[in-house]
């Protein structure tokens, strides 16, 4: 074998040569072998073990440690004896003066491998004696805090979190680096998102904004720098349910993605353009850009009840998710590939396309079956989804467990809110659960509800109508209605205008209002068919039907029962071939690890365009 070759021939060098000479020989082997087409790491980690038999100078020993355990963390399962080798590289390198950087790497290094063994409590020390020692080393400075600072946004720590990228914001300053300095802000600016810090984040972001926009520096940073602040402000609309302001971020983030394309380089820049050793980090790199460009795209038009045009964009996300996993398999295209899976998931629902729901609901789990994190993470809005399908499918009892689990699972409000109006509308629709309804409408009360959402109000308000209109309370009903409309209308909430102007147009013709529900149910089925959603398209063409009939005009009544017959085919044929499929059964699962062995029968590929 060639690496046994050459193995030889060195060990054969160590009885004439210099051992200087033998480190040469051995390194150059090992990078070699690294480098190879495939790797072959099992005689890179040969030639790095043998270095040792020769006993080096310290600093040659400290990093072969690094080089050692590095290459074992990354390409083997041998974490033990990675860590061994991380922990000797950091141990030796700290006695060594000018050897700062085997030192941080280690550090780094060791850390993350503590951290996938849920070791925290000793990764957390250890960045903290490292960022100690590493005043004067700005890149290693700023990383590591980057670094501690995602540890406690892993720990939900968020407080913590904030603070070290507060800190690490002023250091930059300091070092002469405003784009690393943005970087830490914008982190910040995130986390304080995801922590719901509102009011707190929009002054940050507003900051932000105004030095990009005033950025004389290199242009790729500047769009890098854009495409975060956009990402982030789009998000800030979205979670506080204000569909129609997020456009215009979209606009100019798209406009971004553009620009950064073609002139974007993921390689370092140039060292002209650099201005500080702590301006050598980027957010994303550029096809990650355009994926998070493709999600935030498909969050808005999800909520703007824009159900093709969100098909449209999840397919070009997960066809880029799928090229870049050939050559990358960091996580987080896993997390993007989970998030576009749960937005398309409810879009197929309205559209009534269950079976591909299904489809890819049982590509969502077996995500999370791959990943425990993800799992951990996204259980919640797994049954939330199965809930949702199992409420599609008329499966009450099902939607009923599924919606208290991720109940049970749920950690953010939002999310709470949004299960609650779900399994208000499942006792609703029960008609047996009014004990259960009562006590429900009282923790999602919109007078009272604690949520910064628009959205989540409006539809609020939308289940307070439905309650008043089965009792048969129809002005109770409209004011609700109209506290719907009022807020839908100005967000361009097009899904929830439709809804409401269903469910009062059925409210006037329970009232003998014939012209007045006209008027409502003519616009909704508009609007339902603009969507596309076939259940309010359903709703609407029975009215209609109804309608016609008491105004005497049979052709147009005769128009409505076809379009009725039509949904209502579509429907039934969808639902008989989404019960027939083995994945059907996860609607059972509440309970203990997903039951894998409904994730891979052969008709369980998803439909969509991957």
């Amino acid at each position: 074998r060639p690496e046994t070759i050459a193995l030889d021939v060195v060990n054969k060098m160590a009885s004439s040569q210099s051992d200087s000479s033998c480190y040469s020989a051995l390194l150059g082997m090992a990078e070699k072998f690294r480098t190879a087409t495939p790797p072959k790491i099992q005689a890179c980690v040969h030639c790095l073990q043998s270095l040792f038999q020769f006993q080096p100078p310290t600093h040659i020993e400290a990093r072969t440690h690094l080089q050692l355990g590095g290459i074992l963390f990354t390409h083997t399962k041998n974490a033990e004896q990675a860590k061994l080798h991380l922990e000797k590289a950091w141990l030796l390198s700290q006695t060594i003066p000018q050897l700062d950087d085997v030192c941080f790497e280690a550090a780094c290094s060791l850390s993350e491998l503590y951290l996938q063994q849920s070791q925290t409590h000793l990764a957390k020390p250890l960045l903290r004696k490292a960022i100690g020692m590493s005043q004067r080393s700005p890149y290693w400075h700023c990383r590591l805090l980057f670094q501690l600072a995602q540890l406690s946004a892993y720990e939900r720590d968020m407080g913590a979190a904030c603070e070290l990228l507060g800190a690490g914001a002023e250091y930059a300053f300091m070092a002469g680096s405003q784009f690393t300095r943005l970087l830490f802000l914008l982190s910040k600016s995130m986390l304080m998102l995801v922590d719901k810090k509102f009011m707190e984040v929009h002054p940050l972001l507003t900051l932000c904004g105004t030095i990009i926009e005033n950025w004389t520096g290199n242009q790729n940073q500047k769009e890098s720098l854009r495409v975060f602040y956009l990402v982030l402000e789009a998000c800030h609309f979205l979670v506080g349910g204000q569909v129609k302001s997020v456009k215009p971020c979209l606009k100019q983030l798209q406009q971004s993605i553009l620009t950064i394309t073609s002139i974007h380089s993921d390689e370092e820049p140039p060292p002209a353009s650099v201005t500080s050793p702590a301006d050598l980090f980027h957010w994303l790199p550029k096809e990650h850009l355009c994926v998070v460009a493709y999600l935030v795209t498909v969050m808005h038009s999800m909520q703007a009840g824009q159900m093709e045009k969100a098909q449209k964009y999840t397919d070009k996300a997960l066809l880029q998710i799928e090229k870049l996993k050939m050559l990358d398999t960091q996580p987080i295209l896993s997390s993007f590939q989970l998030m576009l899976l749960e937005h398309i998931i409810m879009c197929r629902l309205v559209m009534g396309h269950k079976l591909t729901a299904l489809q890819e609901i049982a590509q969502a789990c077996k995500l999370c079956t791959q990943n425990t994190k993800l799992m951990d993470r996204h259980r919640s809005q797994l049954h939330t989804l199965l809930g949702l399908y199992s409420m599609s499918m008329n499966c009450m009892e099902s939607a009923e467990a599924q919606f208290n689990t991720a109940l049970r699972l749920a950690t953010h409000t939002e999310l709470w809110m949004f299960i609650s109006l779900n399994l208000a509308i499942v006792y609703l629709r029960c008609g047996n659960r009014h004990a259960e309804l009562v006590s429900l409408l009282e923790r999602i009360d919109p007078e009272r509800i604690h949520s910064n959402s628009l959205s989540m109000k409006a539809a609020a308000y939308y289940v307070r109508s439905l309650q008043m209109f089965f009792q048969t309370r129809y002005n109770e009903a409209k004011l609700y209605l109209r506290e719907t409309l009022k807020i839908s209308n100005a967000e361009d909430l097009n899904r929830l205008t439709s809804c409401a102007l269903t469910l009062l147009g059925h409210i006037f013709l329970s009232l003998g209002n014939a012209r007045e529900s006209m008027n409502m149910v003519a616009p909704a089925m508009q609007l339902a068919t603009k969507i596309p959603d076939t259940h309010i398209q359903l709703w609407a063409s029975a009215l209609l039907m109804d309608l016609y009939r008491l105004t005497g005009d049979q052709l147009k009544e005769s128009e409505g029962f076809q379009m009725h017959n039509s949904f209502t085919q579509q429907l039934l044929k969808d639902h008989f071939q989404s019960s027939q499929q083995p994945e059907h059964n996860l609607i059972n699962w509440t309970d203990g690890l997903c039951p894998v062995q409904l994730l891979h029968s052969p008709d369980g590929a998803s439909t969509s365009s991957l």
